[in-house]
């Protein structure tokens, strides 16, 4: 008789049954979500606790403090080699008072313990201590949203950012607290991480692509599309199988209120959403100082009779030398960034000594400095001018474009200053130099790889862009030049100097009438009508795209003569072969692909017909492949084009024309103007 009852027969089954099972319970378990912490049972440590409305307050706003804060139950993160997770939280920093900076952040964390024995506060935001920080014994993911400049001024120099961080602060990956506007472009809005009120963040892992992603936005806006940080990590490298999950935060010499107002959680999905009108609201706070109001009160009014007594006896004397010692504010300074006082300035540069320059131009010299209060490292552009008024109007130029304008490929104006006829402004200060210095002068015999060159052209692109379109209005530079593109500590370029920009209305023209710029890189039409436009922007960028590819300066004397790099370029091609052109310095190390685009692209943009040149919309969507260019959307593919194809391509465009004209254009001008910026019309 068949044994129908054996239970060997189904056992294999029955065991696969089991397993998916407790997976499934598993899983399903490895979620939670938090919208207030009343009546939680979170891990809490340090200066952390729950208020009464529901918000997880980490830290006060005193100084040197540090508050943990975790989920009590530890997350089994690795139980199969793919897990992935989402997390999503609602967070609110609110600096110690409202006119002042405060810190230092907090972090999203997963750690093998719900405790750091022995974490200083500050910048190792109580997770890490001198000792242990960076050790890979840590075993620690974290996310941080941080206030103040970054613990490795290596990679994390700028207050405000985001980081992603294993074992330690030093972060993987970092960039300015900001969101994507509309997904899948590149616009960008910056978040202040404190005093912006109420923010979203999503941290998402996926276990399959092993890749990190961090997307913040303020709590009015959607979740964007696109991440602001994705990074490939394989987390099961350093993390252990079971990892507690939750936030550190810490104070320092400046300090912040930090908390968490909703938390949600899930293991290998999407974590749940909250409900904003669930979130409790962050309370008002005392100041940790507000026990001696009441004395300061007295002290300030007693002060402030003495003071009146005094003022009276002396007001007219103070105010005929106020007169005579001091400018009055004009209206563009009113609206202009941060005015410095001259002898910080004097003291940053050692007295404008000679070896710190670090630059000169036809406004005047440019110093490396140190902030003495803060020991940040600035370039400090002192104008020279033998007309004050003239000098002035540069001046003020320069403050009311640059001094609004905010973008990753623009060099950041810091402040300014002004010193009897001497006319200073502060910028950030780019460690690696000018663009031309690096295409032209090696170092140790390294040369730009042709990577970097094709990422700086796509920076100075953006940059551009961001003038020409995405402002409150249009600013045209006029002086595009890879002397004025400066290059940071990662190799982004950041195009500067201003003294020579104009601004105007969208749907507007410009009514400049000067010609002004560098030699080389002026359009032809500018010798005509003296009128810059956008599209003479397009044109230096042309030349500044042919000079990187090349290697060569838009005029070189060689062989007793001038000769014109776009003529040059346009000889190469009609020889045959256009890569001739290409920078020998590169070794033939370089993408063709893009080298033809960059090549094509520099010619079109250079092109003598400011209609027939393309915006610089268009310029960016060639270089992100997004669109392709004229010139090369018939070619054979990759692989199998042929020089005199590419050649023929280029000719078909008419782009022939332009060897005669350019070559009349700039022998016409050599003798006539220097080959420096020149200022007529400032």
């Amino acid at each position: 008789m068949p044994n129908y009852y054996n239970p060997f027969i189904n056992r294999p089954l029955l065991f696969l049954v089991i397993i998916l099972c407790s997976l499934f319970i598993l899983s399903e378990s490895q979620s939670f979500v938090y919208n207030g912490f009343n009546n939680s049972n979170l891990v809490r440590a340090g200066a952390t606790i729950i208020k009464p409305s529901g918000a997880l307050r980490l830290t006060n706003n005193s100084h040197n403090v540090i508050g943990h804060a975790f989920h009590p139950t530890p997350i089994p993160i690795f139980f199969n080699n793919a897990s992935s997770f989402t997390t999503y939280f609602v967070f609110q920093i609110v600096p110690s008072t409202l006119n002042t900076d405060g810190g230092f952040g907090l972090a999203f964390t997963l750690s093998p313990s719900p405790q750091f024995p022995g974490a200083a506060p500050g910048h190792l935001l109580g997770i890490f201590n001198p000792s242990n920080n960076g050790n890979p014994s840590n075993h620690i993911f974290a996310v941080e949203f941080d206030t103040v400049d970054g613990h490795n001024e290596t990679s994390d120099t700028y207050g405000n950012h985001i980081g992603i961080n294993i074992n330690g602060m030093n972060s993987t990956a970092s960039d300015s607290a900001t969101y994507y506007v509309d997904g899948t472009h590149n616009r960008k809005e910056e978040v202040w991480l404190e005093k912006e009120g109420p923010i979203q963040a999503w941290i998402d892992y996926d276990g399959v692509k092993k890749v990190v992603n961090v997307t913040i936005c303020p709590l009015r806006v959607a979740k964007p599309v696109r991440p602001l940080l994705s990074e490939p990590i394989d987390l099961s490298l350093y993390l252990e199988k079971n990892m507690y999950a939750g936030f550190s935060a810490a104070t320092g010499e400046k300090s912040s209120s930090h908390y968490i107002l909703g938390w949600s959680f899930r293991l290998n999905g999407i974590a749940d959403p909250l409900d904003p009108s669930q979130l409790p609201v962050v309370p008002v706070e005392k100041s940790s100082r507000s026990t001696n109001k009441v004395k300061k009160v007295l002290i300030a009014t007693f002060s402030v009779v003495v003071f009146i007594l005094l003022g009276a006896l002396v007001s007219l004397l103070f105010y005929r030398r106020v007169i005579m010692k001091f400018e009055l504010l004009e209206d563009w300074e009113l609206d202009c960034p941060r005015r410095f006082g001259y002898k910080d300035l004097h003291k940053a540069t050692k007295g404008f000594k000679e070896s710190e320059k670090i630059g000169a131009g036809g406004f005047g010299s440019v110093y490396k400095g140190v902030l003495p209060a803060t020991g940040v490292e600035v370039a400090v552009k002192k104008i020279m001018s033998n007309n004050p008024l003239q000098g002035m109007r540069e001046f003020a130029a320069e403050i009311e474009s640059l001094g609004r304008l905010r973008h990753k490929n623009l060099v950041n104006l810091q402040g300014w200053c002004k010193h009897k006829n001497g006319l200073l402004l502060v910028y950030d200060y780019v460690s690696n130099g000018s663009l031309d210095s690096l295409l032209y002068n090696s170092k140790n015999g390294n040369y730009l790889t042709w990577e970097q060159r094709f990422n700086i052209v796509k920076g100075v692109a953006s940059g551009l862009l961001y003038l020409h379109e995405e402002w409150e209005q249009v600013v045209i530079h006029r002086d595009v030049k890879s002397s004025n593109v400066l290059i940071d500590h990662d190799m982004n370029a950041r195009l500067g100097d201003f003294g020579l920009a104009r601004l105007y209305d969208h749907g507007k023209n410009s009514h400049t009438t000067h010609v002004v710029g560098t030699i080389g890189y002026i359009a032809p039409e500018l010798t005509r009508t003296g009128k810059a436009s956008k599209s003479s922007d397009v044109f230096a960028y042309g030349i500044l795209l042919l000079e990187v590819a090349c290697g060569r300066p838009p005029i070189k004397y060689e062989l007793d003569r001038n000769v014109i790099l776009v003529d040059w370029v346009l000889e190469c091609m009609k020889m045959g072969n256009i890569f001739e052109a290409v920078d020998a310095k590169l070794n033939s190390m370089y993408v063709t692909e893009e080298m033809e685009l960059v090549l094509g692209l520099g010619l079109l943009c250079s092109h003598p017909k400011p209609e027939a040149r393309p915006t610089m919309r268009q310029v960016v969507k060639y270089l992100n492949a997004d669109e392709m260019l004229p010139m090369l959307d018939k070619l054979s593919p990759a692989g199998s084009r042929r020089a005199d194809e590419i050649t023929s391509r280029f000719l078909a465009l008419g782009l022939t024309d332009s060897i005669t004209t350019t070559t009349s254009y700039h022998s016409s001008s050599i003798g006539m103007i220097s080959c420096s910026s020149f200022d007529s019309g400032r």
